[in-house]
């Protein structure tokens, strides 16, 4: 059984390129695959392994300055979802674009997944989906706001065209795993929002604690790994990835004329030349072909 582990933690690296060497050197001895971003504000990603190597190299993480409180989630898999480990340097864990924002200075309100309906049930809260336009088409929270972007540095842009719609309202936030919230939090708040709140421990969290029959989450939840979505209890979902794009394609999507396993979805049909397509069928014919031989090709990404 695999263990994986998706983690992120602001904490001050002076010199994030003197963490990375020791922290892939340590992976790679004990098979630990997966993707890190080191940055000067903390460090983010997903890894997958054995109980013992994730414990190690948690242990290493922890051990690191301002990392003792590092917080992870954990789920499970029969098979290895990434194909190698990667440690790479970033200007941020994870892209807003807005210097100015800080979450070891202030962020929301946590909120604790038993607690999460109560609040969004509110009617005087604004639940807003922070995520990218492709997450959330595949699921997201009862009555969630869905900001339509397409990367998560669009956010402040459209909070500025569309902050009037929320007055007097109380935000309520929520993103995969939390690192989203913990900036868009902190972005708000700097915006003058008085009573933000968002949900600790993410959607992930959500799904592994509240069950089913009283969730208010609908659909599936979107991870960057080869599982491409989860359920409820964590469980891998039914929806895969385009070899084109990445794009999250539905059973519906599969079964659209478009669809070209490999090749492309119906979302980006008209995005690539047929010199990229007749890349892309070589490429899903190498990974058939390793897949029927019982190895894994590293064109199937992670």
């Amino acid at each position: 059984m695999i263990t994986i582990a998706a983690l992120y933690h602001f904490a001050r690296f002076a010199d994030p390129a003197a963490v990375r060497g020791p922290l892939l050197d340590l992976c790679e001895s004990h098979a630990v695959k997966g993707s890190l971003l080191l940055a000067g504000e903390g460090i983010n990603g997903t890894i997958a392994g054995d109980r013992a190597g994730i414990d190690a190299v948690l242990a290493h993480i922890r051990a690191l300055p301002g990392c003792a409180g590092l917080e992870w989630k954990e789920s499970h898999a029969e098979a290895m979802p990434f194909g190698r480990m990667k440690v790479r340097l970033k200007r941020e864990i994870v892209t807003m674009g807005q210097p100015s924002v800080d979450p070891q200075a202030a962020v929301g309100h946590y909120v604790q997944p038993a607690a999460w309906n109560d609040l969004i049930s509110a009617p005087d809260v604004a639940v807003i989906d922070t995520r990218n336009d492709y997450e959330v088409a595949i699921g997201t929270f009862q009555g969630a706001v869905d900001p339509g972007t397409r990367a998560f540095g669009e956010f402040p842009a459209w909070w500025e065209a569309n902050k009037d719609r929320f007055h007097n309202k109380r935000i309520a936030m929520f993103c995969t795993g939390g690192i989203r919230c913990e900036k868009s939090t902190n972005w708000l708040l700097q915006q003058g929002v008085a009573e933000v709140y968002h949900l600790k421990g993410g959607i992930l969290k959500y799904l592994e604690e509240v069950p089913a029959a009283q969730s208010l989450w609908q659909g599936e939840c979107f991870v960057f790994d080869q599982r491409v979505s989860v359920g409820h209890g964590l469980v891998p979902g039914n929806i895969s990835s385009c070899g084109a794009c990445r794009r999250p394609v539905t059973p519906e999507g599969r079964a659209h004329p478009l669809y070209e396993e490999g090749v492309r979805c119906a979302a980006c049909a008209g995005e690539h030349t047929e010199a990229d397509r007749a890349r892309f069928r070589e490429r899903q014919r190498q990974m058939e072909r390793a897949a029927k031989r019982g190895e894994r090709h590293l064109g199937a990404g992670g």
